[in-house]
């Protein structure tokens, strides 16, 4: 695949194969779509650079003529702004792939460091994959999202009401990722030792956070261990660890060669909601574990990430290979908390299973806390990955300056 362009410049890259290959980049771009169709694509937002090279024996004609029946994309407004925004932030880089329900992906590019094989930790940007997990175990008859745990887990007789479906929607009753109750009681969540089902079990059974826990599907309270309760009634519904699930559900049918998950949290300095320049993508640098981090551990590439994105506006399909049910992709986008018990999460969202909700614009995104923001317009069939290595309010920021943008060069290319 092209590498980025350093030094600030941004590198636009097209693809047009599940294998994340590119095709080779000219001033009208042609690019195949993940579908197999040809996309005219404008790439005239950065620099002069000398169009990256593609090798392969297939590697597709760029002189051919274009098929007019085909979307012309002009996302040249974006180059601008996002280079702007990562020299004044100060930021090593940033990347942006938009994904559309029928043309694929449509956009790629990259800022400074960045580029297609770049790795970086997605942080919470991870549950909205993890849900996905649970939820083919529920297509497959294996695991009731909405029965108790305690019918999977002989531990989850500590909480006899709690099913996978509250889990995922953070409205369990336990005590979420920022309560102070969480910091001591469920501290092995953040550690790669030991094992997922040693985690779940104590954290679902320790009498320290009693005080703090409330009754299921009552409040709504974001992220925390409950998510390692989750990934691991899914190991024991399947009788598979949870980097096979991931492999099995995701990686194999879907091509994704980087997505992997981990519990990198205290492995690097400073540690916590820093992103950790050590890492720099290098996976090798990560302590093999049992016990990865369901709810933030995940990582891959910009393009691995997006092909998630399209399998949602897909139906739950990668090509032509299932993934998940349209049902399980509709309940997962779905406002969940608003529907079972009024709740409201802050900013005044909802909340399905692993999504963010906005209730105003009905747009989706499951953002993360080193700046990642996936977002899609389901409707619209639609989104977008923003990857930044900072901190959740600047993905945010960028983000939001980025909706308008990408909505309006989707939209005007129809």
């Amino acid at each position: 695949m092209a590498a980025c362009a350093s030094d600030g410049d941004v590198s636009d890259v097209t693809t047009g194969t599940t294998d994340r290959e590119a095709t080779p980049v000219t001033t009208e771009a042609q690019t195949a779509a993940t579908t197999g169709d040809v996309t005219p694509s404008t790439t005239t937002d950065g620099p002069d650079t000398d169009p990256p090279s593609d090798t392969r024996d297939d590697a597709p004609d760029a002189t051919a003529a274009p098929d007019p029946t085909m979307h012309a994309y002009d996302f040249s407004g974006i180059g601008p702004v996002v280079q702007d925004f990562v020299e004044e932030a100060g930021l090593n880089g940033a990347g942006l792939v938009v994904v559309e329900a029928d043309d694929g992906i449509v956009y790629e590019a990259y800022w400074g460091e960045f580029g297609p094989d770049r790795i970086s930790f997605v942080a919470s940007s991870s549950k909205m994959v993890a849900a996905g997990v649970l939820a083919r175990l529920d297509d497959d008859g294996l695991l009731d999202l909405d029965a108790p745990v305690a019918d999977v887990v002989d531990w989850g007789a500590a909480h006899p009401d709690v099913t996978p479906a509250q889990l995922l929607s953070n409205s369990s009753g336990l005590p979420g990722l920022l309560s102070p109750a969480a910091a001591a009681a469920h501290r092995c969540a953040f550690l790669p030792d030991g094992t997922l089902q040693e985690c779940a079990e104590e954290v679902f059974t320790t009498p320290a956070d009693d005080a703090a826990t409330v009754a299921p599907d009552t409040e709504f309270r974001y992220g925390g261990a409950q998510w390692q309760v989750a990934g691991a009634v899914a190991e024991v519904a399947s009788g598979r660890s949870w980097a096979e699930l991931v492999e099995d559900i995701y990686v194999e049918p879907c091509g994704l060669g980087s997505l992997a998950f981990n519990n990198h949290w205290a492995q690097f300095d400073p540690g916590g909601f820093v992103y950790p320049e050590e890492f720099d993508g290098d996976v090798s640098l990560l302590q093999a574990t049992a016990n990865p981090n369901i709810e933030g551990g995940a990582y891959a590439t910009p393009g691995d990430y997006a092909e998630l994105l399209l399998m949602h506006l897909r139906d739950g399909r990668c090509g032509e290979t299932p993934v998940l049910s349209a049902a399980a992709v509709e309940r997962m986008h779905t406002d969940r908390i608003a529907e079972v018990y009024g709740g409201t999460a802050p900013g005044g969202r909802g909340y399905g299973m692993g999504w963010w909700i906005d209730r105003e614009s009905g747009r989706l995104d499951d953002n993360g806390a080193f700046g990642t923001v996936p977002w899609l317009d389901v409707d619209r069939g639609f989104g977008a990955y923003l990857v930044i290595e900072a901190d959740v309010f600047t993905g945010l920021e960028l983000a939001g300056s980025l909706y308008d943008l990408v909505e309006e060069a989707v939209l005007a290319a129809r």
